[in-house]
């Protein structure tokens, strides 16, 4: 409460005036949650989750959009555009929040697979929606239709004047989103113990920025990546192969890289749900169950990244249920 009597934001009372103060940062990190039923109950390797799904819009590219978002204005590349930019959903959804509060107009273009849901979210935040066959692209990386098209779009005649483009997987500022908030707020949650570092190759903004910052505080970290096999149905992970790594990734922090298929991951998502009540994307389910193939024989403390919740797919979780649970099918 200030001078005047009239009630203002306080973190401490949870209380704000607006949703982008609830975007995690090092005052007021997501969530470190440990795996007690799905992992081993012994102590020689504590498997943590951050939970990125409590970010008000869902998931953990909230800070990446906020970043994105922030050092354009700051460089005065908003000035007088309109914002287009290639998703997989949840960057989408976060800057179609955004855009939403800043007076901007947003055009997103989305490739194939991205779940219903996602889509009708970013429409329902205002966002004009373009999915994109994969096939606009070079062969050569069959899966960056989308990516293609948004460049396309600002490298028409007047696209320049027009659009803006945060391009979140050439833009700096991704990675220093998570180095300057995820990788921090893991090391002050896990008092410096953390060893091993688990996420997920998407736009790789998340495993460079949070993995460079860990390294930094203690070299002997090791920074794991998951990617999916080719032709998954993992959405918001990459193969690298069908894609074009993003140049933000750095590889020189990348200890290993572990492959899983669309089968293990949506089991372990289930019993994620199941065994410890965590809602969350198929994207964790991947990286846990990397996470714990790695840990059957290593010892130390490792924080694995649960980018989003399952909420916005349940149009897929239908398809790996099946008829499971419905007597009258």
């Amino acid at each position: 409460m200030n001078e005047n009597g009239k009630l203002r934001s306080d973190p401490a009372l949870r209380r704000y005036e607006d949703i982008r103060e609830l975007i995690a940062n090092t005052s007021e990190p997501t969530p470190l949650l440990r795996l007690t039923r799905t992992a081993p109950a012994g102590e020689m390797f504590p498997l943590f989750l951050k939970l990125e799904w409590f970010n008000p819009f869902g998931s953990i590219k909230d800070r990446t959009a906020l970043y994105l978002l922030k050092g354009m204005e700051e460089r005065g590349e908003l000035d007088g555009r309109e914002l287009v930019e290639p998703t997989s959903g949840n960057t989408g959804i976060a800057l179609a929040a955004l855009a939403a509060l800043m007076g901007k107009r947003l055009t997103v273009t989305v490739p194939d697979g991205v779940p219903e849901e996602k889509k009708l979210l970013m429409r329902m935040l205002g966002a004009e929606v373009w999915p994109t066959p994969d096939d606009l692209c070079p062969v050569d990386h069959p899966k960056d239709g989308a990516i293609a098209l948004a460049k396309s779009m600002v490298g028409s005649a007047g696209g320049e004047e027009q659009y803006a483009m945060p391009n979140q997987y050439e833009n700096p500022d991704n990675v220093r989103a998570h180095y300057e908030t995820t990788g921090p707020e893991i090391c002050k949650q896990t008092e410096g113990r953390v060893r091993y570092f688990f996420a997920g190759y998407g736009t790789c903004g998340t495993i460079t920025g949070a993995g460079r910052f860990l390294k930094e505080q203690n070299p002997e970290v090791e920074v794991i990546a998951i990617e999916p096999q080719k032709g998954h149905r993992l959405p918001g992970l990459k193969n690298l192969e069908e894609s074009k790594p993003p140049s933000i990734l750095d590889l020189e922090i990348i200890d290993h890289v572990i492959r899983v298929d669309d089968g293990p991951a949506y089991a372990m998502t289930k019993r994620l749900f199941r065994e410890e009540g965590l809602v969350i994307g198929p994207s964790t389910g991947a990286i846990v169950h990397a996470a714990l193939e790695f840990g059957r024989d290593k010892e130390g403390v490792a924080v694995a990244i649960s980018p989003d919740s399952g909420f916005k797919y349940a149009s897929y979780f239908a398809d790996v249920l099946g008829d499971e649970g419905n007597p009258h099918v």
